[in-house]
């Protein structure tokens, strides 16, 4: 917060130098009992010397004013620092006040899908701000990894098992691709759009919104949709939890609440803590 405070006062200082008067950065002559007195260069006092001084640069008063476009990236750079922060913050104080963490939701998982529903919803491309859904593939397929959230009201609303794509791993998923036929999950945000009845009963279109990770999800015929092979019976009979062909697969009597629920509009976020995907994400870094 100190060094933020430091850079804004930099800033303030930079910018009154420059727009000061003409005389201060041409010098000017000592006029008092003294107006025919010629002046040398060396009395001239320049806006450039405390440029200098301040920034710690070495420049002359002709590149200051090139410098705007370095102010201005300085100035978003410590706003973008401000607003994760703040939206962090925020997440922390939901995550602890509905005690996410007991209920198996990793806090890293909740803290950047909360970024990304955050940032979704600022640029308008949430029709449905009431639910943020989670799955989180840093868990075992045999583990209930997705989590269904009522951010009104501030609860969960769902928690069930989820699979993902058979390429992408048996029990945990660690490979990932947004190429057609290559049977791998996508990880990132999504956006929900409008249900239809297929071959596996009611599914739910959804669209990827991360670039080179999951945009060509909807031409993939990536969905959600309930599966007889996601359930708690299949994982007690043979070990492991079903696969799909990328599709985020959840058991067949959830998939009657939880599509109606998360359908039209609202924030979808498979997650996985891949370190390329959290630093390129045009969601999360946008």
């Amino acid at each position: 917060m100190k060094t933020i405070y430091k850079t804004f006062f930099r800033l303030i200082l930079l910018f009154t130098i420059i727009i000061a008067p003409a005389t201060l950065v041409e010098g000017k002559k000592r006029t008092e009992n003294r107006s025919s007195i010629k002046i040398s260069a060396s009395d001239h006092y320049h806006a450039a010397d405390a440029i200098k001084t301040i920034l710690g640069y070495t420049v002359s008063a002709t590149p200051v004013y090139q410098k705007n476009a370095e102010l201005a990236n300085l100035m978003k750079a410590i706003a973008f620092k401000a607003e994760w922060k703040r939206t962090i913050n925020m997440a922390i104080g939901l995550y602890e006040k509905m005690d996410l963490e007991q209920v198996g939701l990793s806090r890293k998982a909740f803290e950047y899908a909360w970024m990304g529903y955050y940032k979704l919803r600022k640029r308008g491309l949430l029709r449905k701000t009431s639910v943020l859904s989670v799955c989180d593939f840093s868990q075992a397929s045999s583990e209930e990894r997705m989590y269904v959230i009522d951010v009104n009201k501030k609860k969960l609303l769902y928690r069930t098992f989820v699979a993902h794509g058979i390429n992408s791993g048996r029990e945990y998923a660690s490979s990932f691709s947004n190429k057609q036929d290559s049977y791998k999950s996508s990880m990132g945000f999504y956006v929900t759009r409008q249900t239809y009845y297929g071959r596996n009963g009611l599914s739910l279109r959804i669209q990827g919104m991360d670039k080179g990770f999951n945009d060509l999800a909807f031409r993939r015929n990536i969905v959600i949709h309930g599966a007889s092979y996601v359930s708690r019976r299949i994982l007690n009979k043979y070990g492991v939890m079903g696969t799909t062909f990328g599709c985020p697969a959840i058991p067949q009597e959830m998939s009657s609440r939880i599509i109606p629920a998360v359908k039209d509009g609202s924030c979808f976020f498979i997650y996985y803590p891949s370190k390329r995907y959290l630093t390129e994400s045009t969601i999360l870094n946008g």
